[in-house]
Order: C-alpha cells, then sequence, then structure tokens
C-alpha cells in the first residue's frame, strides 16, 4: 500500500537512545522556549494565536540560552515583565515540512512566574489575537481548542 502521507507511527526498538538519535538524524532540528506563566494571583497565561489556545513560546537566538528564550519569547509575545524561571516542566516535539526539509522542533518548557502589576498585550504580528488569565479549573476548557502538546504541558505541571 502507498501512502503519502503519515500522520502517525509507532517504533518499535530495544534501545529507545539510540533510536531517538537515528530518528533526529533525518530532520532539521529548532529548537524553542517557552513558558507556562503563572501571576501572583496562580492563574496562568494562555494565548490565543491561528483559531487555537497555546502558550508563548519561540526559537532560540544564537548565544542565547533556552531559559533566556523563554522568558525572552514570553515578553515579545504578551508584553509581561518581572518574569522568572521556576523550573523546567517537559519537552515536546513536533515535526513538519518548510520548504522541501524535514524540521523537528523541540520544545523546551518551562514553569515561569510573573510578578507584580501586569499590562499584557498580544503580539500581533505574531498571530496573537487574544490573552486570558485561567483559573486551574476552567485549563480543561482550553485545551478542547488546543494542541495536544499544550496539553502535554499542563500535565507535566500537574494541572490536568
Amino acid at each position: 500500500m502507498k501512502v503519502d502521507k503519515v500522520h502517525a507511527g509507532i517504533f518499535l526498538h530495544p534501545d529507545l537512545n539510540a533510536l531517538l538519535e537515528a530518528f533526529k538524524k533525518k530532520f532539521k532540528i529548532i529548537q524553542t522556549g517557552g513558558g507556562l506563566v503563572q501571576n501572583d494571583e496562580g492563574d496562568y497565561l494562555m494565548i490565543f494565536r491561528r483559531n487555537k489556545w497555546d502558550l508563548p513560546k519561540g526559537k532560540i537566538d544564537k548565544g542565547e540560552t533556552l531559559e533566556e528564550c523563554a522568558l525572552r519569547e514570553i515578553n515579545e509575545e504578551t508584553g509581561l515583565i518581572n518574569l522568572s524561571i521556576n523550573k523546567h516542566l517537559i519537552n515536546t516535539y513536533h515535526t513538519y515540512d518548510e520548504n522541501g526539509k524535514h524540521i523537528l522542533k523541540e520544545n523546551w518548557w518551562y514553569l515561569v512566574k510573573a510578578t507584580g502589576e501586569q499590562n499584557p498585550a498580544p503580539q500581533v504580528e505574531e498571530d496573537i489575537t487574544e490573552l486570558k488569565w485561567a483559573k486551574k479549573g476552567d485549563l480543561w476548557e482550553y485545551m478542547q481548542q488546543s494542541m495536544p502538546s499544550i496539553n502535554d504541558v499542563l500535565t507535566s505541571a500537574g494541572l490536568l
């Protein structure tokens, strides 16, 4: 059977690390940093981008650490200030094609605290149209219109 597109697959191998390294060699790897941002009230920031609820993230710049990248991207995409990283949560991965090249995006997610008075504003240049602070109990509703990896981030933080 010929398959034009493969949406998902299952790989079996006795050495997971060897399998992952072999898999990564087939892709150009792009690293990003992003954050699950919590404010002083204990609410979590959700951004609305391209008809999905998401979390702020972006590509790492040369000479930047992943933590610095996450804080910069959160600031750029939301206008939030007084940010600090609490801890690393999880890495998520997704693949796509860009100009005939296979891309593996490795997203490094952090739990980030935003302290003090904030005046968030969406970065419309990045197609962000809305920002909302969500109560922990309301996060599941946002996941109904989100990517599965965002669910993984919230689960890793113990929120779902």
